[in-house]
């Protein structure tokens, strides 16, 4: 039974919700693969999420953080032997860059692994989702980009939506046309579990061009 997390940020560690269900979740703790969203800087990546789930009480025997100093063939090897697969936060586009460029979507999608992704992370987890300007992204053009596709639906985590509602349905309601997106600020989480979906904190869904929020199920 395949299991992922979308989240959002977290300032404040993982919700006592959250830190039992991953408690639950992860039961093989051999190994975390961390895969960097910023793949050319080599400080200090993934410490604020591994402190979340450290926080939790969860660790594992041995921790890969997955950039440019380690081989593309290397890269992959751990992503298929890992326990727990976490795609960090940071920057979209050069965490997607990477993913395509070590072609790490397919080990990640066939992976038996507890995949996790935070703010960028989550996005990246997404089938497809919108780059835009007026989401807080680079870029004077906006531009439909492919995920990992784990699951499908697309993911808009970490983002202020409550003050910016009207930005956020215009932006994205061409893209809910084809496909349905979670929408979601910091402290938040969408779990898949064997093809169930769960919310967690405020999550809004985007379907056909409409808006809703969605009631907690966890």
């Amino acid at each position: 039974m395949k299991t992922h997390y979308y989240l959002g940020w977290f300032n404040n560690f993982f919700p006592e919700t959250l830190r039992r269900l991953l408690q639950e979740d992860i039961t093989d703790r051999k190994s975390m693969a961390m895969i960097s969203s910023n793949p050319s800087i080599y400080e200090d990546d993934g410490a604020t999420e591994r402190s979340w789930l450290e926080h939790a009480g969860i660790a594992f025997d041995d921790y890969h953080l997955i950039n440019y100093r380690v081989p593309k063939e290397e890269a992959q090897t751990k992503i298929e032997n890992a326990s727990v697969i976490f795609l960090l936060g940071g920057n979209i586009l050069e965490q997607n860059g990477f993913l395509m460029e070590y072609e790490l979507s397919g080990y990640i999608k066939e992976s038996s692994a507890v995949v996790m992704g935070a703010s960028a992370g989550a996005i990246n987890m997404s089938a497809k989702w919108l780059c835009s300007k007026n989401l807080g992204n680079k870029g004077e053009l906006s531009s439909v980009y492919e995920g990992i596709g784990l699951d499908d639906f697309s993911v808009l985590s970490h983002f202020d939506l409550e003050n910016n509602m009207a930005i956020v349905q215009s932006e994205l309601s061409p893209l809910s046309e084809e496909i349905n997106i979670y929408a979601s600020n910091k402290d938040c989480a969408v779990r898949v579990k064997g093809g169930r979906i769960d919310i967690f904190g405020t999550v809004f869904l985007i379907s056909d061009s409409k808006m809703r929020k969605l009631d907690e199920t966890l």
